[in-house]
This record gives structure tokens, sequence and C-alpha cells, in this order.
């Protein structure tokens, strides 16, 4: 599976996950083995599989649509760790409850790694980011080509602010680990935005929403 190093961080992503093809992740601090999950699709096995003995700490959820959320109950047992999502979007793991809230401004300390919680809502209202140094993962709020698909006017208005106000500010170089599909960067993504919003387009835009065609 695939697995990315820097200095201070190792990222394993679980790619293929349910017929929904979710990504999962696994963020590891190689200084000390301590790690968190991000996500629980479907098919957790082969996440599961993919833990080795790395010390899980936690395991969290970028919002709460039922295919980032299929294997809830599997993760936890599977980890014996507690679960944590966006208070908005904890009322989709009904009637199981989550262990802790993601709160915007909460940072994670995964080992040496501090983990920052960035709320984006629009996709939905409880949507999270979790970014760490140059690498964030973007749940369904950001993808290689556009946003995550938004369920009104108002909903794309305020992905689309969530988008410009916290991700695009990030620095170029920064990777982007979407909760489906390839990965990207911030550059690429200013690139494709900067393409949509010059041109005209209708006041009840929304759904799939594709930058450069839409």
């Amino acid at each position: 599976m695939p697995l990315l190093y820097d200095d201070e961080v190792r990222i394993h992503k679980i790619p293929h996950m349910s017929p929904s093809d979710n990504n999962g992740y696994i963020l590891t601090c190689p200084d000390t083995g301590e790690a968190v999950i991000i996500d629980a699709p479907g098919e957790p096995e082969k996440l599961l599989r993919e833990i080795d003995d790395a010390k899980v700490k936690a395991i969290l959820i970028t919002h709460g649509h039922g295919d980032h959320i299929a294997s809830f109950r599997e993760m936890k047992a599977g980890t014996g760790k507690e679960a944590g999502i966006h208070q908005e979007d904890a009322h989709n793991l009904s009637p199981d409850k989550p262990d802790f809230y993601l709160k915007e401004g909460d940072v994670i300390q995964v080992g040496t790694i501090s983990l920052q919680v960035m709320h984006t809502p629009g996709h939905t209202p409880g949507g999270v980011c979790l970014l760490t140094g140059k690498h964030l993962f973007s749940g369904d709020t950001l993808f290689p080509g556009g946003p995550g698909r938004s369920r009104s006017p108002e909903a794309f208005k305020q992905l689309v602010n969530s988008i410009t106000s916290r991700l695009l500010v990030l620095p170029d170089d920064t990777f982007v680990y979407p909760g489906h599909g390839n990965d990207t960067t911030i550059g690429k993504a200013k690139e494709e935005y900067a393409a949509f919003a010059s041109r005209p387009h209708p006041e009840d835009l929304h759904g799939e929403i594709n930058w450069l065609h839409s």
C-alpha cells in the first residue's frame, strides 16, 4: 500500500476501501510509533491489517457520511481505541456515539506530530480537515479537480468559502490527501480554482462541481 515518509511523519494510505472506493489513512510518528487512523470506511480489515506495530491512539472521522463511518464499530473494536467526529455530524453515528468531538483549533498530539483540526463545512455541516506541516487530510472537502459534492447552492457557497479561506491559503507545496481517489497539492488546487473563479456561474450552482469544466 502507498507509504510516504518525510523527516517528521509517516503516512500509510489504504485505498479502494468499500464499494465507494474510499481512502483510509494511518498517520504515524516515526520517532515514537504513536498513530491515528483517519476515517472508518467499509472493509476495515484492509486497514486493520496494515497497522503492524503502530501504537494507535485514536480514530479521527473527517465527516459523517455513511461511507466514512461504515466501520465505526469494527474499527473501534479492532483497535480498542476511542473515536472522534465534529459535533455537527455526530448524529450520523446513531445509535452509536463518539467518544470525543473534533473542534476547530484542536491540536491532537501524535507522538511528536501536531495535528490541527480545521472545521471546513459545506460538504457536510461538520466536515473537518486535518493538517500537520505540509500534509493535509481533506476528507471530502477538496479533491483533485474540485470540491466535494454539495447538497444545495447555500452549501456550495459555504464549501467554496471553507476551501478558499482555509485551504488555498496554505503553501503551494502542501500535499492533499482526500477521502477518495488520488492525491493533489494546494498549488494545483489554486490553479484549478482560479480557472473556475474567472468564469461566471449561475446562483443556484451546486452538486458535483469540477473547477475546470463547471
